[in-house]
């Protein structure tokens, strides 16, 4: 195919939710919709078939992100090229790696990255308001951090006692990473600390559960690469109505200083 002239191309990391594309931004859908390539793994562009009519794509599988990266940057050089980053893109998702390509090349190349809505803030916002003040994301995979340094930011994160959000919690090939971190959470908090657990956020097969530290396990084989795993700190609370668990609720400290 005809390229442009030399210096006609762009390149944005478009970040599209980690669920339906009708939680997407207005610059996310107007970034995809000005690109020429389109470049992401199956699952996301899966959900973005309504909006590539016309585009170049390129598929790329997972593991495969380094690839991914160079390929965009490449084909940026003279087209206008998006890759797609599920949830936000610089919340684990293609923006670091991108960026870092960039400055190994010494790449000048300007770059657009369009936040999205990350899996913390959507699983969220399914189960309430559980992180309505400081709260720590971590992620389980020990693919790219070791274990041990995992467990030691858990360990500090937990010792806060603010509610902490885990990515990549449970895999076939990692099992017992999960349960592993509820055992450290349970150095600082009560058995009765709120959990929520938030399987296919905003997609097919959404499935929320409520659930607290002390009956964690009895869900934990339910818990895969498709969940994200809320862990209240110490002032959160389950939210009841009435006799129904709505979800879960951390005081952002406003009973300390108003009356309502």
């Amino acid at each position: 195919m005809q390229l442009p002239a030399e210096g006609k191309g762009s390149l944005a990391i478009v970040g599209i939710v980690p669920g339906s594309p009708d939680q997407m931004t207005a610059r996310a859908l107007k970034v995809i919709a000005g690109a020429e390539i389109v470049i992401g793994n199956d699952t996301y562009l899966d959900q973005l078939k309504e909006f590539l009519t016309g585009k170049t794509i390129v598929r790329s599988s997972m593991g495969k992100e380094v690839e991914r990266a160079k390929t965009a940057i490449k084909m940026a050089q003279r087209r206008r090229v998006a890759i797609i980053s599920g949830g936000d893109a610089g919340v684990y998702g293609m923006a670091g790696i991108v960026l870092e390509v960039l400055e190994h090349e010494n790449d000048a190349m300007p770059v657009e990255i369009v936040p999205g809505v990350t899996a913390a803030n959507a699983a969220a916002s399914r189960i309430g308001s559980p992180l309505s003040g400081d709260f720590a994301v971590i992620s389980l995979s020990d693919l790219l951090t070791p274990l041990d340094v995992i467990e030691k930011r858990l360990d500090a994160v937990f010792s806060a006692g603010i509610p902490v959000v885990l990515y990549n919690p449970r895999s076939r090939g990692r099992p017992h990473n999960f349960l592993a971190a509820m055992t450290i959470a349970r150095k600082y908090l009560d058995e009765k600390t709120p959990i929520g657990i938030v399987k296919n956020a905003f997609r097919e097969g959404e499935k929320i559960t409520i659930t607290t530290l002390g009956e964690i396990e009895q869900w934990s084989d339910g818990v895969d690469m498709h969940t994200t795993v809320i862990i209240g700190g110490l002032e959160s609370r389950i939210w009841r109505r009435g006799k129904d668990v709505k979800g879960i609720i951390t005081p952002r400290g406003y009973h300390r200083k108003c009356l309502y």
